[in-house]
């Protein structure tokens, strides 16, 4: 089953006058139920990949569709409902409202769905249960560790109950051994959860954590590694 198809993709930014091709003819198909790691020297394009999947960013050309919906052909009110709905996302800098606890956090795209208020407790009170924060529920981001708020960020992701979770660079500001813990979950979670997962990474603990990885060098895709072994070079 495939969670992500793209066909003939290019993304090309514009400074000045100056065209920088980020992505060139990007044909990948990335399967469900997986964790797949995009990874790639910084300027790669693996960001930009990412964020056009999760539907942050839209191609110059090509088409794209997450979960069997084609997100190139959605006006801007249906993306964002469709993101809403079916992908959660999890950044590197956490992206937590500084001002809500933990739990709040966790609340915050429920709330924004219309869900009643007791569901939406109960869901956020789940997920933090998940990640192993439920003692930390009435805290702030600022009185959390940086792998608490990850874990707060990736609980909020999956609040939903999205068919797929992006990731982009999750490890990028924590230590090694907290990265570990971090990628540990997200593998744990994918399982219990059944979701997808699609993270951008250059970090080995990552990478040795993939069920598929797709290496991109200078905007195209040049390797493709199979969880069942199978190797296909672009």
């Amino acid at each position: 089953m495939i969670a992500v198809h793209l066909h003939a993709v290019a993304k090309t930014y514009h400074l000045d006058a100056v065209g920088v091709a980020a992505l060139q003819d990007i044909n990948l198909e990335l399967r469900a139920g997986l964790l797949t790691v995009i990874s790639g020297a910084s300027g790669s394009g693996k960001t930009t990949l990412l964020n056009l999947i999760g539907g942050l960013d839209r191609p110059d050309a090509g088409r794209i569709h997450v979960a069997g919906h084609d997100i190139v052909a959605m006006d801007d009110d249906q993306l964002s409902d469709f993101r809403a709905r079916h992908l959660g996302v999890v950044f590197q800098n956490f992206n937590l409202l500084p001002v809500l606890n933990a739990a709040e956090n966790v609340e915050y795209p429920l709330v924004m769905l219309g869900m009643d208020k007791a569901e939406r407790k109960a869901r956020a009170a789940e997920m933090l249960a998940a990640v192993g924060l439920s003692e930390q529920a009435r805290r702030r981001p600022g009185e959390l560790s940086g792998g608490q708020r990850q874990r707060v960020a990736i609980a909020r992701a999956l609040a939903a109950r999205p068919q797929l979770v992006l990731a982009d660079e999750p490890t990028a500001n924590l230590d090694s051994q907290t990265g570990a813990s971090i990628i540990e979950l997200m593998r744990q979670l994918q399982r219990e959860q059944q979701v997808s997962f699609v993270i951008s990474s250059h970090d080995p603990q990552v990478l040795a954590a993939a069920d598929d990885t797709v290496r991109i060098k200078d905007g195209r895709i040049v390797e493709l590694r199979r969880a069942d072994a199978l190797k296909v070079a672009a």
